[in-house]
């Protein structure tokens, strides 16, 4: 199958399991370690939904997702191709009703990024990119901000569910207030980069993500101009949890002090 095939096919996928998402009623809601760490049903039907799709569509690959036991990253996901899968990124949002949540689906190939989709069905918003070739929005071509960071919003995460970052995650985002317009949380890290991917913001960090949240958005994120590393500058892993800070095109440096607390 050749790139254009592949990559519609996986937003035929991901647009499937948003319509799941946005049926669901009531959905029961399982609790995980950490604080505030929620599985619902509905993700893991998503899931399930998503590895037998995909599995269809590209089937030598591997499968790393949030649910069902599928979530550690394997010597033999090094080399190959492996979906990397969050069938709701969200799902506290999910829960609440509080938008947005999204679908979010990275293929690596040895352990790069090579494709993203990440979908928000509540607004019908398709993000894709494939690795050299730009990010889009439902079609259109979408680049990051190139404005200043003091004429720009920006966002972050609150790494909810390890709670000993939280005091140095609000310490950042106090230090970060004067330097931009405001600030704002979603609730979903895919969205969030996505967001400054598409120029409504132009920086977000989070101290610790998993790596099922980042790899779509990475990807995306980077090919719209940004520059996304981990909160010391270093680049992302793609093989398990890690800080993140994604910065717009307009945003050369943040001050190191920033990130120092």
């Amino acid at each position: 199958m050749d790139e254009k095939a592949l990559i519609k096919e996986i937003q035929k996928a991901a647009s499937e399991a948003g319509k799941i998402m946005l049926e669901a009623s009531d959905p029961k809601v399982m609790e995980k370690s950490g604080h505030a760490n929620f599985c619902t049903e509905t993700d893991e039907k998503i899931q399930e939904y998503l590895v037998d799709r995909l599995q269809g569509i590209l089937p030598e690959a591997a499968f790393l997702g949030e649910e069902e036991g599928q979530d550690e990253f394997t010597e033999k996901m090094k080399k190959g191709f492996v979906f990397v899968i969050d069938p709701i990124d969200g799902t506290s949002n999910f829960i609440y009703a509080y938008r947005p949540s999204v679908v979010s689906i990275a293929l690596l190939k040895d352990k790069k990024p090579y494709m993203a989709v990440i979908y928000n069905p509540f607004d019908d918003m398709m993000f894709s990119a494939v690795s050299g070739q730009g990010a889009y929005m439902n079609g259109e071509r979408i680049m990051s901000s190139d404005a200043p960071l003091s004429e720009s919003l920006a966002v972050f995460g609150t790494a909810p569910y390890y709670t000993e970052l939280r005091d140095r995650t609000f310490e950042i985002a106090k230090a970060l207030m004067p330097h931009c317009v405001d600030i704002r949380r979603s609730g979903t890290a895919a969205w969030d980069m996505c967001c400054v991917a598409m120029g409504r913001c132009s920086l977000y960090f989070e101290l610790r993500i998993q790596v099922w949240d980042y790899a779509a958005a990475a990807l995306i994120a980077t090919e719209a101009g940004c520059t996304v590393t981990d909160i010391d500058g270093n680049p992302l892993s793609y093989e398990g949890a890690s800080s993140a800070l994604c910065l717009a095109r307009g945003v050369k440096e943040t001050g190191a002090d920033l990130w120092t607390h």
